[in-house]
This record gives C-alpha cells, sequence and structure tokens, in this order.
C-alpha cells in the first residue's frame, strides 16, 4: 500500500510540474506562441500603423510561422495571402518587382499582408473583430453582413459571423493577439 501512496504522490508532483511548465512564459515563448520574424512585424506594423501584437496573431493563425505554407484555396507565405490580393496590393504600393512567388519570403508576405491589414484597419474604423472577418472571410462578405444585418461600427459579437470557419479564426486570432501582448510587451 505504501508504494501506492508514492506511486500517487509521484505522478502528482509530475503532473503539477508539467502544468507549471507548459504554463510558464519559457515554454508559451518558445513551443506556443513563438514570435520568430519579430524584427521584420515591427518594422511593417510601425511603418503601417497596425499593432504588431496583431500581425503576430494573424501569421500564427494564419501558417504557424512556416514560411512556405500553402492552403488548399491558393493562399501562400506566413500571411496567407491569395496571389490575386497579393497581386492589387503590390499594385497599390507600387511594387512593379512583384512576383506571386515572393510570398514565400518572409519579408514580403509581412510587408504586403500588414499593408493589406492597414487597408481593412481603414476601412472598417480600426475594429479588429471585422478586420479579422474581413482578412478571413473576405471585405466584400463583412460589407454584406454589416448590410443585411445592421452591425454598428462598434461590432463584437463574434458569434453573430455566418461563417464557421471565419468565426472560428477571429476567436482564435483575438485570443493569440492577448497571448502575444501578455507575453511580449516588453
Amino acid at each position: 500500500m505504501a508504494w501506492m501512496k508514492v506511486l500517487v504522490i509521484g505522478a502528482l508532483v509530475m503532473a503539477a510540474g508539467g502544468y507549471a511548465l507548459y504554463n510558464s512564459d519559457w515554454f508559451q515563448k518558445k513551443f506556443i506562441y513563438p514570435f520568430p520574424y519579430q524584427d521584420i512585424v515591427y518594422k511593417y506594423a510601425l511603418k503601417n500603423n497596425v499593432d504588431p501584437f496583431l500581425v503576430a496573431a494573424v501569421i500564427r493563425s494564419e501558417s504557424k510561422f512556416f514560411a512556405k505554407a500553402r492552403s488548399h484555396k491558393g493562399a501562400m507565405g506566413l500571411m496567407q495571402m491569395m496571389p490575386e490580393t497579393a497581386d492589387w496590393v503590390a499594385q497599390q504600393i507600387e511594387d512593379q518587382d512583384f512576383s506571386v512567388t515572393q510570398l514565400e519570403q518572409p519579408e514580403v508576405s509581412i510587408r504586403l499582408g500588414t499593408w493589406y491589414l492597414a487597408s481593412l484597419q481603414k476601412e472598417f474604423g480600426n475594429n479588429e473583430y471585422l478586420m479579422l472577418a474581413a482578412y478571413n472571410g473576405g471585405r466584400g462578405n463583412v460589407k454584406q453582413w454589416m448590410a443585411e444585418q445592421q452591425w454598428p461600427p462598434d461590432f463584437n459579437r463574434i458569434e453573430a459571423i455566418p461563417f464557421r470557419e471565419t468565426r472560428e479564426y477571429v476567436k482564435k486570432t483575438l485570443d493569440s493577439k492577448a497571448r502575444y501582448q501578455a507575453l511580449y510587451k516588453d
């Protein structure tokens, strides 16, 4: 019987240690909420007046920081931009040398993706719920939902977003943004 108590106590100690390790800032930064390309994110977030923690959260949601990520729908790079959107952004910023294959380069993906987030930020009055819904589900869909459902400019009801994937994306990305702020604010 005594050996069983020792075994149970040992298991509890290991579980508590594992829980503490998992919840430590070090573990969270290293494995759950890494922030590679931090310098590039800050560079373009500041240039475009976008919260760098939001950019990091978008990258985490979109590609988990895998630069060569490709979706089944054709989105590419860290920020998972569709080629047509990336071409449009490149035209807006007058980048005549842009080619879609460059989206696999972290700096190009972050530069274009952050500019695009800034354009959504302006269009949707700094409302992160609407900008993220537009980033994931399309700006045209968000405008349609706003008109049909009479969403106010201060919309914040994730559950009202009609697309399940977009609802989950907005929630996950805003949760990640909050965690990035907590871990990296210094």
